[in-house]
């Protein structure tokens, strides 16, 4: 059994762009340049942010975060998109989810311009990325398809299950996995909440990717011996002996899993420095140009 290192393979990623963005300032260019909009006072979404900047930081880009009341309305924060999509010294943004309720998400992301769209959510990179053609792909699924090339991780041919259907994750990394590429090529079966016979679905699968969000669901009696596993679960549950009173627990019952598997990522350090990693990836490619010039 291998552990899947995704924090050091992060570290590695940033390493790798930040000497590239060194190149690209020592030429006299600018160096990208990543923005945020944060709506309200959420926790999670403050914690994330911060993370975000500091990977900024990290691969000398320049960040900016732009922070509004949860008042605000929805023509204002499209508004507030407008400006950004306009203006020429950012070259990507993201807008942090969960929104307030009184703001229709679905609108929000469809304001963005999808050349800017380094999260991957705005819905013309979404079909691009179904039919295979150059886009910004979700950061989370990116993330795992890094890891599996990074670690050599054979995908031709495989049978990978994927667990959950959501628009950022599942119904993405489903989509990566099927497309004629190393690692892809795999013969895909996505699960949900409605789905017969999992466990006997799940025994029969390669590779499989958890991200339901439900702590420790994957179970030994459900991972054939030799499978490829990809935790992509955080889930913060109570736990007294820790100073914060909670700690992140995966999809997988990683303890009496782990033992089966030829690869698996761990909750923390496995899938979630990957999708901040990835961002900025998708930060430099939006600079550079590249991703829709062809």
């Amino acid at each position: 059994m291998q552990i899947i290192d995704g924090k050091k393979t992060a570290q590695d990623i940033k390493k790798e762009i930040a000497a590239e963005v060194a190149a690209m300032v020592e030429a006299g260019q600018r160096p990208p340049h990543l923005a945020a909009i944060l709506v309200g006072n959420d926790g999670g979404s403050e914690t994330y942010v911060a993370n975000k900047v500091k990977a900024c930081e990290d691969c000398g880009f320049e960040s900016s975060t732009l922070r509004f009341d949860d008042t605000i309305t929805e023509d204002q924060l499209i508004a507030e998109i407008q400006r950004l999509n306009e203006d020429p010294n950012v070259d990507g943004f993201i807008v942090q989810l969960p929104l307030p309720k009184h703001i229709n998400e679905e609108r929000v992301i469809e304001a963005i311009d999808y050349h800017k769209d380094v999260d991957g959510f705005q819905p013309i990179n979404v079909g691009r990325l179904s039919i295979g053609l150059p886009c910004f792909k979700s950061a989370t699924p990116s993330g795992i398809i890094e890891l599996l090339d990074r670690y050599g991780i054979e995908t031709k041919g495989k049978h990978a299950v994927v667990i959950g259907r959501s628009n950022i994750v599942g119904k993405p990394i489903a989509m990566l996995l099927m497309q004629k590429a190393q690692p892809g090529d795999c013969t895909v079966t996505v699960c949900h909440s409605s789905t017969k016979n999992l466990k006997e679905i799940c025994l029969q699968a390669d590779i499989v990717i958890a991200a339901l969000g439900r702590p420790e669901f994957v179970k030994e009696d459900m991972i054939k011996p030799g499978a490829v596993v990809i935790d992509v679960g955080t889930t913060r549950v109570p736990d007294a002996s820790r100073p914060s009173g909670y700690r992140l627990c995966g999809d997988v019952d990683y303890a009496n899993v782990a033992e089966k598997c030829s690869f698996i990522t761990p909750v923390p350090g496995g899938v979630g420095p990957m999708t901040i990693c990835s961002l900025m990836k998708n930060t430099l490619l939006a600079r550079k140009g590249e991703v829709f010039n062809f």
